[in-house]
């Protein structure tokens, strides 16, 4: 049954009865053309978007409407002081802020629709010198992203020495449950160790959006050329240490190539990685806030290609 257009978005205690609520716009598609038609935005032909965490259904090709349940309201925060921060900071196209508001409790935000193809509809089928390019792109991007000011960016929350040594502590628990090999969680001990070492918790911090990956940039063709078209989806924002935004391309693009390695680092500003900045990535990689590495290292076979991982860094990042 449709809900009318006048009744509440509900109240949610766990992320699991939302997500059942999500996948069944009929619930709340009218409550968002509600909000739309309150802005006096075009309803005529919505379209709703299956995938992502929030409520996000665009409005014409010009307008998408994004909506925050209160159990996620971080992600609210961190999306709009990004787009905030960010406005008119990069050379590459983001979501502009065309409205905001909150109904019921569930803050949201009118952003506009950028143009492109969503980056995992195009990478797979890229050959491998455009692939590289990409990834120079990306890292000359995330580059860009770090130079801006932080500005009330700075006041997210857990700050980046906190959440590293959150991630710390619970580091082997995860993984281990995740069902990483024994022969990589015996030198995690070893890794954590040096970890506390080589990551910075007290440098100066920067954005890192956390997530460029394939399904939050757009890409576009020129003379057969694709490149970096769009960023999108500031959800995950934080502040913290530089390198950390090299771990999504690092394990979901580059797939331990050299050339793609290369391109990647040199675009974001490194040369010649020596052994602490490999480790180092290593290390973020095993603490980031969605590490899994049997689901996101893309490299065929690499559980067999590695002993260890002083060698899984080697696979990953070596030349």
């Amino acid at each position: 049954m449709t809900m009318a257009p006048s009744q509440t978005l509900p109240h949610f205690a766990d992320a699991k009865s939302f997500r059942a609520f999500r996948f069944d716009p009929s619930q709340w598609l009218p409550i968002a053309l509600d909000i739309a038609r309150g802005h006096g935005l075009d309803i005529a032909s919505p379209h709703v978007f299956a995938t992502g965490t929030n409520l996000v259904v665009g409005l014409g090709d010009r307008l998408i409407l994004k909506i925050f349940p209160p159990l996620l309201r971080a992600q609210f925060v961190s999306e709009r002081g990004s787009l905030m921060q960010l406005n008119g900071r990069l050379d590459l196209p983001i979501p502009e802020i065309v409205a905001e508001g909150e109904r019921d409790g569930w803050p949201y935000l009118v952003i506009t629709l950028l143009s492109g193809t969503l980056g995992s509809e195009v990478w797979p089928h890229l050959p491998e010198t455009q692939k590289q390019r990409v990834l120079r792109q990306i890292g000359e991007t995330i580059a860009s992203v770090q130079r801006a000011p932080l500005g009330p960016l700075a006041g997210l929350e857990p700050p980046w020495d906190a959440f590293m040594r959150a991630q710390m502590r619970g580091c082997r628990d995860r993984h281990t449950r995740l069902g990483l090999a024994p022969k990589f969680l015996a030198g995690l001990d070893d890794l954590l160790r040096d970890a506390a070492r080589l990551i910075p918790m007290d440098a100066p911090p920067v954005i890192l959006i956390g997530e460029y990956i394939p399904e939050n940039f757009l890409l576009a063709s020129r003379d057969d050329q694709w490149s970096l078209a769009g960023l999108f989806d500031f959800g995950d924002v934080r502040a913290g240490w530089r390198d950390y935004d090299l771990l999504g391309p690092s394990a979901f693009m580059s797939a331990g190539r050299p050339g793609r390695v290369r391109s990647l680092l040199e675009g974001f500003g490194y040369t010649n990685p020596d052994f602490a900045l490999k480790r180092r990535l290593m290390a973020l990689m095993l603490l980031h806030h969605a590490s899994d590495l049997n689901s996101h290292i893309c490299i065929e076979g690499w559980q067999d290609k590695a002993n260890d991982l002083v060698e899984l860094q080697e696979l990953i990042w070596g030349e």
